[in-house]
């Protein structure tokens, strides 16, 4: 069990991003405005900034029980489903404009909101998709396809699987590093496939992919996983995007760029670009309009019943046998556990909002080191969470910034419902704070949570808890280099951060 609480080789680094309910590759998109401007499954309203390409406002009403209802019948509708005809729907989705989520077969918020989108009022919004719905909507899907010229492929070049929208992209070349490209007659769309030998490393790629160093790009999206990244981004007159994965037989992965202009149609193509790539196929190219499996091992969504019952949270290794968090992560627990194990609340402290917890077994790991100075307005900040990945509750690491609000710690960083407790580490990794609020919504747009302030209780305000309660964490030296990676701060603080499991 320890090692599955280690962060370190295990950890989701999720920048400008969170765990989603449709988790996986993160596809960012845009679907018609008005097709998404509100969702009753929602909890909280919200404006999203514009992460990935041009996402657009969305809103959530507040709680709707019987939208909630809506939801489990249309989940339990959806998985009766064999898996590849879950995972044709959403295939489908894509190509009607309706889904820009990740082709996972699991059902969640997105698919959700797309199938009713699909009725478009004609019915109620209920999520199913009855049979004639069905047909009509594999017959459009088809239609858009075929209008591309779209073709699944196994590129020669690289071994990738991957969808070409041929009448598009006419032209067939090499690129100078030995892949495929594909170009548009007029040369404003290029998509290129890539490989390498084992050995290369997806960290030092991404380090360079996501440089802010570089003339007229901005980068609009960015997510690194032990397996794969995507980054988004944009120049004066374009956008792009790049997803490289790793495995046995090296780095592979494509990009495709193209003209700002033309992106009311190539967004949706780019969309199912992403839906049907296949780093490392096991098998022949499938069909046209079967199912692909996204190679980012999207996670299932939980069974509401089993939601109904249970909160997360995040904890901190303080000893052996000894734990803090949030009380927002316990408060009202019949029951407790702390990275596998039973524990019990010990104390808590009003003032800052933490909580002691007692373990009834040891952990591994060791307590951080306390950030001894006052973090300044803007000072970059990792945070480790836990989130939902394939069914488990998986580590991630997530960007954050000190932002004082009304004159309190606050953190501005994405974090989804279950990630109370997180805590806050400097560019040393060294303890600056910990999350005390519990995010109260899980609306994602294309799996991207919003960057929103979160109270925080500093260093300064951990310190006189612990002190409170009888203990205290050793104070670190002050920064005398330059700021770490992220990656090399998750190593620091690998084992010292643990999942909490509240029984309601």
């Amino acid at each position: 069990m320890a090692s599955r609480t280690r962060v370190a080789g295990r950890c989701v680094l999720a920048l400008n991003a969170a765990a989603s309910l449709e988790f996986g590759d993160l596809i960012m998109l845009p679907l018609n405005r008005n097709r998404f401007a509100r969702w009753a499954f929602g909890r909280l309203s919200f404006a999203l900034p514009a992460l990935g390409i041009m996402l657009s406002v969305a809103l959530a009403q507040a709680p709707n029980p019987a939208a909630d209802s809506l939801m489990v019948a249309a989940q339990a509708s959806f998985e009766a489903l064999p898996e590849a005809e879950r995972k044709a729907i959403q295939v489908d989705l894509i190509w009607t404009g309706h889904f820009n989520g990740v082709v996972s077969g699991s059902f969640g918020p997105l698919t959700f909101r797309a199938i009713n989108a699909l009725k478009d009022g004609r019915g109620p919004a209920d999520g199913l998709l009855p049979s004639a719905e069905r047909s009509a909507l594999a017959k459009a899907a088809q239609a858009a396809r075929d209008d591309a010229g779209f073709r699944l492929i196994t590129d020669d070049k690289t071994g990738v699987g991957i969808g070409i929208p041929t009448k598009l992209l006419s032209r067939r070349d090499t690129t100078p590093s030995g892949g495929s490209r594909w170009q548009s007659e007029d040369g404003k769309v290029t998509l290129d496939t890539s490989t390498s030998p084992p050995g290369d490393e997806l960290g030092p790629l991404f380090e360079k992919a996501t440089a802010g160093n570089v003339q007229g790009r901005k980068i609009t999206y960015k997510l690194l996983r032990p397996d794969f990244f995507v980054v988004t981004g944009e120049t004066a007159a374009g956008r792009y995007y790049r997803r490289l994965a790793a495995g046995p037989a090296g780095l592979r992965g494509f990009s495709i760029g193209y003209d700002k202009a033309l992106a009311a149609s190539v967004d949706k193509l780019v969309i199912a670009i992403a839906a049907s790539f296949e780093p490392f196929p096991t098998g022949p190219a499938p069909g046209a309009g079967a199912a692909i499996a996204d190679g980012a091992s999207p996670s299932q969504l939980p069974r509401a019943a089993s939601r109904s019952n249970e909160r997360y949270g995040v904890g901190l290794v303080l000893g052996d046998k000894v734990a803090l968090s949030a009380a927002a992560a316990v408060d009202g627990c019949r029951s407790l556990r702390v990275g596998g194990q039973a524990a019990k609340l010990r104390a808590k402290d009003e003032a800052s909002g933490l909580v002691l917890l007692d373990l009834d077994g040891t952990v591994a790991g060791k307590p951080p080191a306390l950030r001894g100075e006052a973090l300044g307005v803007g000072d970059a900040l990792v945070l480790i969470a836990y989130g939902d990945d394939g069914g488990k509750r998986a580590a991630m690491a997530l960007p954050g910034e000190n932002r004082p609000t009304a004159g309190k710690a606050a953190v501005l960083a994405p974090l989804q419902p279950g990630q109370a407790g997180s805590p806050a580490f400097d560019r040393q990794g060294r303890l600056a704070g910990m999350v005390t609020a519990n995010p109260s919504d899980r609306l994602l747009v294309a799996g991207v949570a919003p960057l929103r302030s979160h109270a925080l209780a500093d260093g300064a305000a951990i310190q006189a808890a612990l002190a409170k309660m009888g203990l205290a964490l050793s104070p670190a030296s002050a920064s005398t280099g330059s700021a770490l990676s992220t990656g090399a701060v998750v190593e620091k603080v690998s084992g010292s951060v643990l999942p909490v499991e509240c029984g309601l």
